[in-house]
């Protein structure tokens, strides 16, 4: 498999060169060390496998999400797997929607890469371990709890850019109410960001 990979840490990059060099199945054809870095390499650099960091600093494509759909939008049969320190329930799950094909968390041990690109290789998804336990435990808070309609509008009305002000002019209501009505929504979502946040309502069709 020829790979391409992508980390804006030159240590990282050290280890993943090390770490794809001992599956014995790979031959690395690129490495890049940003976004736009990586967006010239693909034009340039036929390949079978991308692993890339999700958030590496850069011009149009900074935004991890973003380079994604960018890249299934140019590349829609090149395999990915990201790399990545995020543990957001919601992150995962839009990546995972842009056609990534593996997570490996960089805390995860250094089996789990070369484990990862014998499953993609083989036409199958896989998560690291931390991941797959986060998914499962979040599943099963949605269970029991989804957001009620008015968290859900209250959500739904932040990711269309109105501020939580704006939006308890609009409900007549105290902006504490609305502040309550966001942070018990975030909390049944498992979300701790706003940008999280924003990404949940992207990925489940809230905001246009």
């Amino acid at each position: 498999m020829r790979v391409v990979f992508a980390d804006d840490h030159s240590v990282v990059r050290v280890g993943l060169r090390i770490l794809i060099n001992a599956t014995r199945q790979c031959v690395i054809v690129g490495e890049a060390d940003s976004t736009d870095s990586l967006m010239n390499l693909l034009s340039s650099t036929p390949c079978d496998l991308l692993i890339t960091d999700f958030s590496m600093p850069g011009g149009k494509q900074a935004d991890g999400l973003k380079m994604l759909s960018t890249i299934q939008r140019k590349y829609p049969g090149l395999p990915i797997i990201l790399v990545t320190m995020f543990t957001s329930v919601a992150t995962a799950r839009a990546a995972l929607a842009n056609g990534v094909m593996g997570v490996v968390a960089k805390s995860a041990s250094a089996t789990e890469l070369p484990l990862a690109i014998n499953t993609v290789k083989n036409g199958h998804r896989y998560l690291s371990a931390c991941l797959r336990t986060l998914l499962v435990n979040t599943r099963d808070q949605l269970h029991e709890s989804t957001l009620s309609a008015k968290e859900h509008e209250v959500v739904r009305m932040l990711a269309s850019g109105m501020t939580v002000s704006e939006i308890a002019s609009h409900f007549k209501r105290s902006v504490s109410t609305i502040s309550k009505q966001k942070s018990m929504a975030m909390h049944r979502l498992g979300i701790s960001t706003n940008v999280d946040l924003f990404t949940y309502a992207r990925d489940s069709g809230m905001s246009q």
